[in-house]
């Protein structure tokens, strides 16, 4: 290995994020990234593990093992979707070191992530509760009509929340009832649907509100804050959780909320759930599959159809609630009717 290539457990961080940089990876995801290997860069250096080379398989155990144990502010486990994305992005530095000849052998090679459980969406509107929710915005206000709109444009089309705040206005095509969502996650382009109701509340919003909060001409977001710029994510979040508080939901959730509620309803009216993940813009269909398991009208349909506690009997063939005493007692009635129908037998042969 050539001594000008730095080994250092540090130095080896930053090459590798200014790697993914460079190659296209998200901010967010780099600034994730680099949240987490420092972490480790931490946590190695305070054991005395400074170089590539002294991490080794028993290291990344000893580390692993340490993660389960760690807490968060508020004295809860690290949950184990966490650990897994702390040891994914310990995994992808060191496979990445041993490709650029910083490492002949990566130590991360066998390491197994925790398994994770399948979780459902923490929360899904019924359709009653998000016509109540989309009542809440004052229409009265310029920022209230704003809200109306974003709520209806993320109910009809199921964004992300920085997709929603990223849309450019050339990027609604009313005409052809499309939204494009440039660079979503992944950084990949796809057009989503969008219904009529959800166009004309951002067309009133366009007409009525939008001109009232442009500061500059050059502004080409099609959703714009106070101050005439893009709306900052927490804001966003902040201001539609509130609407659920008024709407006197108690399910948590604000912005993604609405990405669970559209794709459940669209799967319990029939869509199919391939459909449904090209309009999420999921990479792999076992993402968009959960909505199969939370979707609970198909199999209520079924179980109404099929189990015997939902099947229509006459109310003469229904079965009285069992009773031992009862049970004893027809017994014997229906003992004593037959010992009655001998008697008169005999009687009669006599």
């Amino acid at each position: 290995m050539s001594s000008t290539i730095p080994s250092t457990i540090p130095s080896t961080i930053a090459a590798h994020l200014t790697a993914l940089t460079a190659s296209g990876y998200a901010a967010s995801t780099v600034t994730g990234r680099r949240a987490h290997l420092d972490l480790f860069a931490t946590w190695c250096d305070a054991r005395g593990v400074i170089t590539l080379e002294t991490i080794t398989p028993a290291v990344l155990e000893r580390y692993q093992h340490w993660l389960t144990g760690r807490r968060t502010r508020d004295g809860t486990p690290l949950s184990w979707s966490t650990q897994a994305n702390m040891l994914t992005a310990v995994r992808m530095l060191l496979a990445w070191a041993t490709r650029t000849r910083r490492l002949v052998v990566n130590p991360a090679a066998e390491l197994e992530l925790p398994r994770l459980p399948t979780r459902l969406p923490r929360a899904v509107l019924s359709v009653s509760e998000a016509e109540r929710v989309l009542a809440q915005p004052d229409l009265t206000t310029a920022l209230g009509l704003r809200d109306r709109a974003i709520l209806e444009v993320l109910y009809s089309t199921g964004l992300r929340r920085m997709e929603l705040i990223g849309l450019d206005l050339a990027d609604l095509d009313a005409e052809r009832g499309v939204v494009l969502v440039r660079e979503g996650k992944g950084k990949k382009d796809r057009l989503v649907p969008i219904g009529e109701r959800a166009i004309r509340w951002t067309e009133r919003y366009l007409d009525q509100v939008r001109h009232r909060l442009v500061h500059t001409r050059e502004h080409r977001a099609l959703f714009l804050s106070a101050r005439g710029t893009r709306i900052r994510p927490p804001r966003l979040t902040e201001r539609l959780h509130r609407y659920l508080v008024q709407a006197g939901i108690e399910k948590p959730g604000s912005c993604h909320v609405w990405r669970h509620t559209a794709a459940t309803l669209m799967h319990d009216g029939g869509a199919d759930i391939r459909d449904v993940q090209e309009m999420l813009g999921h990479a792999q269909l076992s993402t968009t599959q959960i909505y199969t398991r939370v979707s609970i009208e198909r199999l209520k349909a079924v179980h109404a159809k099929t189990h015997p506690a939902h099947l229509s009997l006459p109310l003469v063939h229904a079965r009285a609630p069992f009773s031992l005493a009862a049970e004893v007692a027809a017994k014997e009635e229906a003992a004593q009717s037959d010992r009655a129908l001998i008697d008169e037998h005999h009687r009669g042969r006599e």
